[in-house]
């Protein structure tokens, strides 16, 4: 079965949008190894295996000119999680995403969805539910025009006001 996330983007055809609005996720193997203090260097090449299938989805779009574009909202100082996606945010960028962090005192007066999203081409929205533990316990399409016109302006004006991945600096 094919996770909807990439059945989104392989079916995109201009845009792929990731709005991310949670301070942490659940824990797993590569947090835990990152907190105890290992790095990949910026080193793409170093990734493990299971980095690989998600760097040919987004390599595979954006050559086929879909423009895939992620921005976080991120209070400050940041979690120790937001910390660890910061430095493995060049994986995202080496296959070709583009990436912005808001700081989220910047969003106060943003109309935003409850929950992360994604929108394919500007009308499939995808919705992420997650646990109070941060782990996605659901996803659901949503067809209704007033939550995808939210979800699509929400981005626009958060991608206006946040800051490119290379200049942001994390508040620690």
């Amino acid at each position: 079965m094919t996770h909807p996330v990439n059945e989104g983007i392989t079916a995109a055809r201009r845009s792929a949008v990731h709005l991310e609005m949670r301070d942490a996720y659940a824990e797993d193997e590569e947090f835990a190894r990152w907190r105890s203090g290992h790095r990949y260097e910026g080193d793409p090449a170093r990734l493990p295996q299971w980095w690989w299938p998600w760097h040919e989805t987004v390599t595979g779009a954006t050559a086929r000119g879909v423009v895939m574009r992620r921005a976080r909202i991120v209070s400050e100082p940041v979690s120790d999680y937001i910390g660890y996606e910061h430095d493995m945010t060049f994986a995202n960028t080496a296959a070709g995403e583009l990436v912005r962090w808001l700081p989220r005192r910047r969003a106060a007066d943003i109309a935003l969805p409850g929950t992360d999203f994604w929108l394919f081409d500007g009308g499939r929205l995808l919705l992420t539910y997650f646990s109070g533990d941060g782990r996605a316990v659901d996803r659901e399409w949503c067809t209704d025009p007033a939550t995808v016109a939210l979800a699509a302006s929400a981005f626009e004006v958060v991608w206006e006001r946040a800051v490119p991945h290379e200049e942001y600096k994390p508040v620690r």
